[in-house]
């Protein structure tokens, strides 16, 4: 049996017309019956490493007793010159998630996947220790099981005092080894039995994992990199959900 959480995630490609330009991850996330893929903004557009794709390319199962069937699902990023995902800022500035509303009614039928809800999200009075173990799914370096379309998992821990934003930032750090073409991966814990969850998908979604975090006085041939990495909390997609 497919365990469900593996099937939230999708490999992103990000392509200039038709050159291809970096791999990353994503997520699905449904809310009021409206599908969204979500990922690092920084995977749709990066200023600072003059990365502007025009499009991206999601790959689908579409065949339920199947899962070597696939196919690649391409989304033009932009509409009459305006960027069709959403973002948001914060006093901080920007954060760096980004989604994007699907049509349903264009993807294959039928379309292989799970999403998370905002029923995946924390809400108060959830506690999270420092030190609780995570999961991260994704596909590190574009690494994944290529014949069944399918990602891996990474275990993390959270290294930050949860719930706090991390140098007033909108993030919590992980401690995991993580790799490029792991923005945008969901990063999540086992749900309490008490959790109003589906059976199969028992998984709380804290938060977006989107890059490596290190220390810029770092003697690099005398100091090993930290190993940690940011983590957006996940309650923003609320916010950029809404109808």
């Amino acid at each position: 049996m497919i365990e469900p959480i593996l099937l939230t995630a999708a490999n992103v490609l990000t392509f200039y017309g038709q050159h291809g330009l970096t791999n990353a991850s994503g997520f699905f996330f449904e809310r009021d019956k409206r599908l969204f893929l979500v990922t690092s903004r920084h995977v749709l557009m990066d200023t600072s490493a003059e990365h502007f794709p025009d499009r991206i390319e999601i790959e689908l199962h579409v065949n339920p007793e199947n899962l070597v069937e696939s196919t690649g699902f391409s989304i033009l990023l932009f509409r009459e010159g305006v960027a069709i995902w959403r973002q948001a800022s914060d006093a901080a500035g920007q954060v760096d998630i980004a989604v994007i509303e699907l049509d349903r009614e264009a993807m294959p039928q039928p379309t292989v996947y799970r999403a998370f809800t905002p029923e995946h999200l924390l809400r108060e009075p959830d506690r999270v220790e420092v030190g609780r173990s995570l999961l991260v799914v994704g596909f590190p370096l574009g690494f994944h099981d290529t014949l069944h379309h399918m990602p891996v998992v990474r275990q993390a821990t959270i290294a930050s005092s949860f719930g706090l934003r991390f140098q007033g930032e909108g993030y919590f750090l992980t401690d995991a080894r993580m790799h490029r073409g792991t923005s945008g991966s969901p990063v999540v814990m086992r749900a309490d039995e008490s959790e109003n969850l589906p059976d199969d998908m028992r998984w709380k979604l804290l938060g977006v994992h989107s890059s490596r975090l290190d220390v810029g006085s770092r003697d690099h041939k005398l100091d090993e990199a930290l190993g940690l990495n940011c983590a957006w909390y996940a309650d923003i997609l609320m916010t950029l959900t809404k109808n």
